[in-house]
């Protein structure tokens, strides 16, 4: 199968050949022809299985045609990086159709978006707290969204935003087309699905497993030693991008600076830094000028970064779901990619927990020239 199955207009078929789309990925099998044919949709589908371009490809060709100069699609994004990466999706696939993408977020000037509205952009991506502050201003006028995508609606939940979402949902038109991504499915989110999707199309992929290419490994090793165990991983993980978890800022911060200390090009991505830093950690880290980001959960909310090929917790996470999350960065897109865990004695409870997701046991790795047991850090 390929993507011309689907019939898309001639000038989207230029963008999806340019961005170097040849077959679909089974989300995109699975969800493009159903958006195409206006049925609202709701999808079990993890970061990195191409499901922006399952909704943003029918998006251009339900649009192409319509009156242009207002939003009529509207994508909800949990954070500003994800809501950036959506738009870049919709400028490569959409190059040729003339349709105009805008990102609505805060944490940066507002002049430039009310620009942008008033300028007619017909596919808006925001946030939701900047999207109210706008709605309240009346700066936005909604009235002709035709379609609206969820994106990671669980993420939103964790965050606190469902109480905006509902909102937003109340402002639109009636009848519209939905689409609801997730990568898990928490009660609210479906109680969200049923209270606002109409008959939809149900779609679940490999339900909140991690992908399939990623291997998964864990290196036991004392609190003590976990620094000099991370330099030796590192130092043999080859030349890719690295995604480092840590459970605290703080230890991001630091962590990041003793790489850098070691001779690592090295950045920490946390909470006490403003939007300008943000931007340029992230884009230091997706152009490769940066090799190893450390990052926190939260912070790395809607991180889209192409070709990770290792991610590390150098601290455990809270939850299975939360190693779900981490580790969805890396193994994108048929690329394969490793997920490697700096496990102390007292995470072998959580280890056992993310066995039992995977449904699988966890290889057990020592690096060679290392006694874990003795490092100094």
């Amino acid at each position: 199968m390929n993507f011309d199955t689907f019939l898309f207009h001639t000038s989207i078929r230029a963008g999806i050949s340019a961005a170097g789309y040849t077959t679909p990925t089974p989300i995109q099998v699975r969800a493009i022809q159903p958006i195409l044919d206006g049925r609202d949709l709701l999808g079990l589908a993890q970061t990195g299985t191409g499901k922006t371009a399952a909704f943003v490809l029918p998006i251009l060709q339900r649009l192409l045609n319509r009156p242009r100069g207002r939003p009529r699609a509207l994508i909800i994004s949990p954070t500003r990086e994800l809501a950036e990466q959506t738009h870049t999706a919709i400028k490569a696939l959409g190059r040729k159709t003339g349709l105009r993408s805008l990102t609505i977020y805060g944490g940066v000037g507002v002049k430039p978006q009310i620009k942008g509205l008033r300028a007619g952009a017909e596919i808006v991506v925001a946030c939701p707290g900047r999207l109210l502050d706008l709605m309240r201003q009346r700066v936005i006028n909604l009235s002709s969204v035709e379609i609206l995508v969820l994106d990671e609606a669980d993420q939103m939940f964790d965050m606190g935003f469902l109480p905006d979402i509902r909102r937003i949902l109340a402002a639109l038109p009636n009848p519209r087309q939905t689409l609801l991504f997730s990568a898990t499915m928490p009660g609210e989110i479906r109680s969200l699905a049923n209270e606002f999707l109409r008959d939809p199309k149900s779609i679940s992929l490999g339900g909140s497993r991690p992908v399939e290419t990623v291997g998964h490994a864990v290196y036991p090793v004392e609190q003590k030693g976990k620094v000099d165990l991370l330099l030796g991983i590192l130092h043999q993980s080859g030349n890719g991008k690295v995604l480092v978890f840590t459970r605290t800022k703080q230890r991001a911060k630091k962590l990041a600076m003793q790489l850098e200390k070691a001779g690592l090009s090295a950045t920490s991505l946390q909470g006490n830094l403003s939007q300008s830093q943000r931007q340029v950690a992230m884009d230091n880290f997706r152009s490769g000028r940066v090799r190893v980001l450390v990052a926190t959960d939260i912070a790395a909310r809607g991180i889209d970064v192409s070709r990770i090929s290792h991610v590390i917790n150098y601290d455990m996470p809270d939850t299975a779901i939360a190693y779900t999350h981490r580790i969805g960065r890396t193994g994108r897109m048929a690329n394969l990619g490793s997920a490697l865990s700096l496990a102390t004695q007292a995470d072998q409870p959580m280890i056992r927990t993310i066995e039992r997701l995977l449904g699988r046991s966890l290889e057990r790795r020592r690096l060679d020239r290392f006694d874990t047991s003795v490092m100094s850090g």
